[in-house]
């Protein structure tokens, strides 16, 4: 527990929005925005480090689930892997990503499929190597000898981040019907 948490004030950023029955929802609410801030500031970063200067942190992400497992896409999976509502972000990153030479698209049927090119590949290896030189190894010198405490902590906390996301979602669809 934070030692804020013990002095009874909770650490969240609208307070007019605590609820009693949920106070650990709003610091929970509060640590997502503050890990996805951080998350995407070191996805852009990371990926500039690699050489590919002018990426959005959904360019990023687009690419790396583009070139995931070698297989084409189409936007549609994409948009589901990534959780996306809105398909014209989604397809902005493509083709922005097709433009630097880093994707390509193929007609097949009425649908696009993307896949990496070898220079979108190069990217990622890239990217792979200054997150294992920066972040990695960051994360061994912060438990090393409890690193497989802090990858089991890790591996639990995405669970929870997945079952959390099904709940917003759950509740996104009931507030538009209202």
């Amino acid at each position: 527990m934070s030692a804020a948490r013990q002095r009874g004030r909770p650490i969240v950023a609208s307070a007019h929005l605590v609820s009693e029955q949920a106070t650990e929802l709003s610091e929970l609410e509060f640590g997502l925005v503050t890990a996805t801030n951080a998350f995407n500031r070191w996805i852009v970063r990371c990926m500039a480090a690699a050489g590919c200067p002018d990426l959005s942190a959904l360019d990023v992400q687009v690419l790396h689930q583009v070139n995931h497992r070698g297989r084409r896409k189409k936007l549609a999976d994409l948009c589901l892997l990534l959780n996306i509502e809105d398909s014209h972000t989604v397809t902005y990153a493509l083709r922005k990503l097709a433009r630097l030479g880093l994707i390509d698209g193929e007609k097949s049927g009425k649908e696009m499929l993307y896949a990496t090119t070898e220079a979108g590949e190069a990217a990622c290896e890239r990217y792979r190597q200054v997150r294992e030189d920066c972040l990695i190894s960051a994360l061994e010198a912060f438990a090393p000898a409890g690193a497989k405490e802090l990858n089991v902590q890790a591996g639990n906390a995405a669970n929870l981040l997945r079952a959390i996301s099904g709940l917003y979602d759950q509740a996104a669809r009931a507030a538009t019907s209202l």
